[in-house]
């Protein structure tokens, strides 16, 4: 006989195989009702979206033949226009750390058809001839291009509900990088951007590295563009030892319903772990988990279910089964990530509790809030049983019962049962500041434009305390929605290294809208607010300019320990210089790509 845990499971892979044979029996639709024109769910190819913006013959007639240059990252190219490049830049000079990442971006526009168009690079071979980066650490790709939509009308943010798509503009933006297909067909009139991303070995050798791109389409070589990487004697730390904490909350479900395989399967953990691993290789230090049942109502296209089955006996006692929380969280510390385990929601959005009743055989719910007894009952008997449970497994030091945008009488009566239960239990809390909680939360994440009093960001650091920063649908800038400009990522490093502050929260790295490649607008808040990386484990703009910003505070960081400790009185100063340029109240007048332009040249100095 089928334990009652295993019921649970078949049912929950039934929905899945059900919605399964149903989206495949019919053409891919966006969420906002538009045909894509191709199955559902495409993933190693796929069609954009039409443009909705008509193409301007006008603005093409100074355009001949096929145009080649390197670009600029910070730029996402309309598609319907010629790059804004006045004289083509065939030769191009990074300079990087040992151990960095750093990026480029090649642009081709044409007033012809391009078939087949595609790019080859081998090595970067130093100037002594004997060295090299292999060709194996360079990763490129097509930037692509995602229906987006705009800010609120007022311009002062992201927020609410977006029923009807029409009163927003939509436009095709560049964003995806898209490194599976080998080669992609352009339409005339059209620019197309390529990434490139290099990791130089932390054993390169220091000097200059010369290498060569080859663009090509089927009827023969376009042209060559000149690369050479100045290659610093400093080294990057590895990610799993890079300081700066990034918490950008998985969202497994939307991985199983994107590729139609059941929860917590095989083939549904087997396809997570690409996308995972891109977020271990941006430095993630954060598991992801659901304790209980729609810890946010629904604000994602694809809810979170529970990864606790909660157990109602027929003589009233609780039980509860860890099976697909111990799945999820020994999977993801498998691949690294390890620094911490964040349990969502003691109080979540809608107060209701769902659990499986022995008594009627059924799923029932509960409907209670923090102060009453109901709940106290409920959740002291789950916490001392998860306290045990996460002992036994060696993850209780690492674990924390969270809870995010909660008020301070709410917290205080959620804290009161966490602290029945187990008074060592650790918290965290993404939310408003309060400053009489400080003591409570080991992990402490308030709004960006909320700002922690100095002496209490000293306290908690002295008490080895996780203090950082988070934005939302609430900041018009800087924030990492599909029409941000990408350097408002980048910023995101710098400024946590300004405030002195940990690391940086994103509640969405990948709870995807139903055709997430296609279109990103979502019925709720901004075009790209749900997601930073996309099917396929294709990166973003968005999501390599937020790996470089963490780069620069990994790199400012390490000058800093190293100053104080030489007594580089100079080196501070120019450090500070370049972190004052970092004002989100600047943003609406600034690009925030010119204040970290301006910042890099006074920290390579």
């Amino acid at each position: 006989m089928l334990s009652m845990r295993k019921i649970l499971l078949a049912l929950l892979c039934e929905i899945v195989f059900f919605t399964s044979g149903f989206a495949q029996n019919k053409s891919g639709v966006t969420l906002s009702g538009q045909p894509t024109g191709q199955a559902p769910f495409p993933l190693s190819s796929y069609k954009e979206l039409p443009d909705p913006t008509p193409t301007d013959r006008a603005v093409w007639h100074k355009v001949k033949g096929i145009n080649l240059s390197w670009g600029d990252t910070h730029v996402r190219y309309k598609k319907e226009v010629p790059a804004p490049i006045t004289g083509l830049q065939k030769g191009l000079e990074l300079t990087a750390w040992r151990g960095e990442r750093i990026s480029a971006q090649w642009v081709v526009w044409a007033d012809r058809p391009l078939a087949g168009l595609s790019i080859s690079m081998g090595d970067l071979v130093h100037s002594n001839k004997k060295d090299f980066i292999k060709h194996e650490c360079i990763l490129s790709g097509f930037v692509r291009y995602v229906m987006t939509d705009e800010l609120n009308k007022d311009g002062n943010g992201g927020c609410g509900v977006r029923p009807d798509a029409a009163a927003f503009d939509s436009t095709l933006v560049a964003d995806p990088i898209d490194h599976l297909p080998h080669e992609l067909d352009i339409n005339p009139y059209t620019t197309q951007g390529g990434w490139l991303s290099i990791r130089v070995p932390q054993d390169a050798t220091p000097g200059i590295y010369h290498g060569t791109v080859t663009v090509k389409e089927a009827n023969g070589e376009i042209g060559t563009l000149n690369l050479r990487i100045n290659v610093k004697e400093r080294v990057l730390p590895q990610p799993s030892d890079w300081k700066f904490h990034l918490d950008l909350w998985q969202n497994p479900f939307a991985i199983a319903r994107y590729h139609q395989v059941p929860f917590w399967s095989h083939e549904h953990l087997e396809y997570m772990r690409p996308y995972m691993e891109l977020y271990r290789d941006a430095g993630g230090k954060v598991i992801t988990t659901s304790i209980m049942h729609k810890p946010w109502n629904g604000q994602t296209y694809d809810y979170f279910e529970t990864m606790v089955t909660w157990i109602k006996k027929a003589d009233g006692t609780w039980s509860f089964d860890y099976t697909v929380f111990d799945r999820w969280v020994e999977f993801m510390m498998g691949l690294g990530i390890t620094k911490e385990i964040n349990c969502y929601s003691m109080v979540p959005w809608r107060l209701s509790f769902q659990y499986f009743d022995q008594a009627t055989n059924s799923l029932r719910e509960i409907q209670t809030k923090p102060g009453e007894p109901a709940y106290e009952e409920m959740w002291l008997a789950m916490l001392k049983s998860f306290s045990a449970h996460l002992k036994e497994k060696g993850w209780f030091s690492i674990t924390h019962i969270s809870m995010d945008e909660r008020p301070m009488e709410v917290m205080k009566e959620t804290l009161k049962v966490i602290r029945k239960a187990d008074p060592d239990f650790k918290v965290s809390l993404a939310g408003a500041l309060h400053e009489t909680l400080s003591d409570d939360l080991h992990d402490y994440c308030v709004a960006l434009r909320m700002k922690y009093p100095e002496e209490m960001k000293v306290r908690r650091k002295a008490e080895g305390k996780v203090t950082t920063f988070y934005t939302c649908c609430e900041e018009p800038y800087p924030n990492t929605f599909t029409f941000s400009p990408p350097a408002e990522s980048e910023w995101l490093g710098w400024y946590a290294a300004k405030e002195g502050l940990d690391g940086y929260l994103r509640w969405a790295y990948n709870s995807w809208v139903i055709e997430p490649l296609l279109d990103s607008r979502f019925s709720a808040w901004a075009a790209g607010d749900t997601y930073l990386i996309y099917p396929g484990a294709r990166s973003s703009l968005r999501f390599e300019h937020l790996i470089a910003g963490i780069q620069a505070f990994e790199k400012i960081r390490i000058l800093k320990e190293e100053y104080t400790r030489t007594n580089n009185r100079a080196g501070l100063k120019r450090i500070e210089k370049a972190l004052k340029l970092f004002d989100e109240s600047t943003l609406r007048t600034t690009p925030a790509s010119a204040v970290i332009k301006q910042a890099k040249a006074i920290i390579n100095e």
